[in-house]
């Protein structure tokens, strides 16, 4: 298994930029951390990412309840077709309980909210964040055609 540094994104850094190359392509990926309602609302992403915490119940009633309106209302009015990620995080808090939110019940609710794309993480030990960006990053490129992205900005993953 490969683990990966864990790297420490403040708040001041945003958005968090990664120039990558895939397909013999480069792109730019910027993410934005949008648990503020401040700014997110200007955003015009062509992906968006749903977190919620996976030993908190409530964190995942609030991304099926709130974040999946917000993301069709606020995101989708150029383009409705972006794709949407549910992404369960504090992967390695994982052991058997009533609160804890395994992953069928986490993908059962990402099919409910009609999400793209169902992963988890753990971004303290770098489980699974390797593959977690790799799916974002490849979903992300398909959002682009022959002659370049659908939107003429880099591509914004909220």
């Amino acid at each position: 298994m490969t683990r990966t540094n864990v790297v420490l994104f403040r708040d001041i850094d945003q958005p968090f930029v990664f120039d990558i190359r895939m397909y013999n392509r480069p792109y730019r990926l910027e993410f934005y951390d949008t648990a503020s309602p401040d700014n997110y609302a200007l955003l015009r992403p062509d992906f968006a990412v749903i977190c919620y915490a996976i030993d908190d119940r409530q964190s995942l009633a609030n991304a099926s309840v709130v974040w999946r309106k917000e993301v069709a209302r606020n995101c989708s009015q150029e383009r409705n077709d972006i794709p949407v990620m549910l992404l369960g995080l504090k992967r390695d808090l994982r052991v058997e309980g009533p609160a804890i939110i395994y992953p069928q019940e986490g993908y059962r609710v990402a099919q409910e909210m009609r999400c793209d794309r169902y992963a988890e993480c753990s971004a303290l030990t770098g489980e699974l964040t390797d593959e977690v960006f790799e799916d974002i990053a490849r979903t992300a490129a398909k959002t682009t055609t022959e002659v370049g992205g659908l939107s003429s900005a880099p591509c914004n993953v909220m």
